[in-house]
């Protein structure tokens, strides 16, 4: 029973492949062993422990689940949790070095602080917008020779506004939406961005409008720089490590992953941080070592690395995306719900 619970909760890293990669807890796949799913015993085993919340960045640990719905959860975070993004470009002049199309794209980029959930999406083939699905934008700058600096060689000095950056963008109210957000409630994440650079004589008039929508229409929807899981590492010592081998020891994996320790005179290897271990199986290269240590991972606990664009905090996006998860389980059972029973025509 120990090897089949072994089998089932570790992923085996060895010094040639690794074992155990496919899910085996599924009713009747060992004999005597009770796999049968219960609501109970995943309420029990299922838990998220939030490790760093700073900013932008998120990570946290999801426990007690499988692979595939962590990574249903990792690929809703990408590409089906809402932002809003700049759709329609409207040019009315820009004699810059970029041209329409290219300025279009990076315009389409910029990420915009305003809360999706307080939006409608748009309504396909609507090209003017309303105040519940459209946030309008307007672009106006024109470069100048600065008078003032007659000897001056620098770009920043020679020239008035060459630098156009997301500053540069104002956000229009429309219809309503000045009684409802305050200044600075809409703008671009960040104001420092670099959209061109002009010079003497050259100019943009441009109109933008942000719209909802999600990344499987296209990346500038997606709320997350990245998002990924890895497994949490699990390192054994199968025997003690002393003395030389245990320095050399630490030097094989991640910082911080093995510490050295003083007993009775005698130094020894001990595993104190196995989550900063970044899968390396550098010690399978060392004869007098590689025996004496097991490197597995555990099945059901990943560990989350979630990163935003600033569109709206880490936190609130994870949150977003559970119930899109949610969501879309609800509409699979009503679909099986409305499965007729007794082999006629299922819908």
């Amino acid at each position: 029973m120990d090897r089949i619970e072994e089998i089932r909760s570790r992923v085996a890293l060895h010094e040639y492949g690794i074992d155990n990669v496919h899910t085996t807890d599924f009713p009747g796949n060992y004999a005597g062993y009770d796999d049968s799913w219960s609501q109970e015993k995943f309420e029990k085993n299922f838990r998220i422990d939030v490790k760093k919340l700073d900013g932008d960045e998120l990570e946290f640990d999801m426990i007690g689940i499988d692979a595939a719905i962590a990574n249903a959860f990792r690929r809703i975070l990408l590409v089906e949790v809402p932002t809003m993004a700049i759709e329609k470009v409207f040019m009315y002049n820009n004699t810059s070095i970029i041209q329409d199309e290219v300025l279009a794209h990076r315009l389409g980029l910029i990420p915009i602080r305003a809360d999706p959930r307080l939006f409608e999406y748009r309504a396909e083939g609507d090209m003017e917008g309303t105040a519940e699905d459209t946030i309008e934008f307007q672009l106006k700058v024109k470069c100048s020779r600065n008078k003032e600096a007659k000897e001056a060689t620098a770009p920043d000095e020679m020239y008035k506004d060459h630098k156009v950056t997301t500053k540069y963008l104002k956000w229009v109210p429309v219809g309503n939406q000045s009684e409802i957000f305050k200044e600075g409630d809409i703008k671009p994440v960040h104001d420092d961005i670099l959209i061109a650079k002009l010079r003497p004589g050259q100019e943009m008039d441009i109109t933008m409008h942000c719209v909802k929508g999600i990344g499987k229409d296209h990346a500038k929807f997606s709320p997350v720089a990245t998002a990924s899981y890895r497994l949490l590492p699990e390192i054994i010592l199968t025997e003690p490590i002393e003395g030389e081998r245990a320095e050399r020891l630490q030097t094989l994996f991640s910082p911080g992953v093995i510490q050295v320790e003083n007993r009775k005179g005698k130094k020894r290897a001990k595993v104190v941080h196995p989550r900063r271990d970044m899968c390396s199986r550098e010690v399978f290269r060392h004869d007098d070592l590689k025996e004496c240590v097991k490197l597995n991972r555990v099945r059901d606990h990943f560990i989350f690395s979630v990163e935003s664009t600033g569109i709206l905090p880490p936190d609130v996006l994870v949150c977003e995306a559970a119930k899109v998860l949610m969501a879309k389980t609800k509409a699979f059972l009503i679909e099986l719900q409305d499965v007729e029973i007794g082999g006629r025509k299922d819908t």
